[in-house]
């Protein structure tokens, strides 16, 4: 499941409770389109702002509306007792895998990091994603754990937050790390603004944002750099750029809510309070760009 294009939908929220109807749809139509696998409950859906009861009704909920398509779930917590307890919730919930960052407000050494997992993995049937994204768990991953935890047992991806902005440097990169890691355990990018250059650079995901609202244009964008047509990937990534100044600026969470709720897709406000959504001339030029680029 952790190849192609993985989908990260929104969690809309009505007063803090999961507004149930939105979400399913939104999973429906990702099912629909094709996606190779949906990331629910990642952090474009809000996971660390949620109950462990409003977690698991709304995995449930994504499982049975996926009708088959892989769906994965974060289970982050600071609290590694609950980690686990999320991880059982997600597993009777029918998840595919599970996705894993390593928050925490005490600052975590690599050696602890790497019990964490080693712990997990071997509690759990279904395969972990890592997720290095240092801008909300405090973590920064090195390549070097990055490979010691590949090899743990049930290690399926891994999914990275950034790359070097140089195309040879990220082509090395990722080359190094699909030569040390072990077998079967793929490649990642997130962060979509350089997720373009990521697949070309030879990752085997795309973790998308904007996917979880427009996976028929990620879809044509991720089939076209995995067979290598580095031109049209170029044309497509191309055209989002207005978009991806956007994400940049205000970070993609805030503005794909805000595109969710120019286009009903959900009720504003969507996002958990005290998160908002781009208002004011902000919200008029985002909507006059998603307009006119998707």
């Amino acid at each position: 499941m952790f190849t192609g294009l993985s989908a990260f939908p929104l969690t809309p929220l009505v007063k803090g409770e999961i507004d149930e109807n939105a979400f399913v749809a939104l999973i429906e139509a990702l099912a629909a389109a094709g996606v190779n696998s949906i990331g629910a409950l990642g952090s474009t859906g809000s996971y660390a702002y949620l109950t462990r009861e409003q977690r698991f009704a709304a995995t449930r909920l994504a499982v049975s509306a996926a009708a088959g398509v892989p769906v994965m779930t974060s289970i982050g917590s600071v609290n590694a007792e609950e980690i686990v307890r999320l991880a059982e919730d997600a597993q009777k919930a029918g998840v595919s895998g599970l996705l894993l960052a390593p928050l925490c407000y005490q600052k975590l050494t690599a050696e602890e990091v790497f019990r964490l997992y080693e712990r997990l993995c071997g509690e759990i049937s279904v395969p972990l994603c890592i997720y290095d994204n240092p801008a909300t768990s405090g973590f920064e991953f090195n390549d070097e754990l990055l490979e010691a935890l590949s090899f743990l047992p049930n290690m399926g991806s891994i999914k990275l937050g950034d790359l070097p902005a140089d195309p040879a440097d990220a082509l090395a990169r990722v080359a190094k790390l699909k030569s040390q890691v072990a077998a079967g355990v793929t490649i990642g990018i997130s962060g979509d603004a350089q997720s373009a250059a990521g697949l070309l650079a030879g990752c085997d995901v795309w973790y998308s944002v904007l996917a979880g609202l427009f996976p028929d244009y990620c879809l044509r964008l991720t089939q076209a750099a995995l067979r290598g047509d580095v031109e049209e990937t170029r044309r497509l990534n191309g055209v989002l750029e207005p978009l991806w100044r956007f994400f940049r600026r205000y970070g993609s969470l805030r503005v794909i809510a805000t595109v969710a709720e120019l286009r009903g897709r959900a009720a504003a406000p969507c996002l958990p309070f005290p998160l908002q959504t781009l208002a004011g001339a902000e919200r008029d030029a985002l909507q006059e760009v998603a307009e006119r680029v998707l």
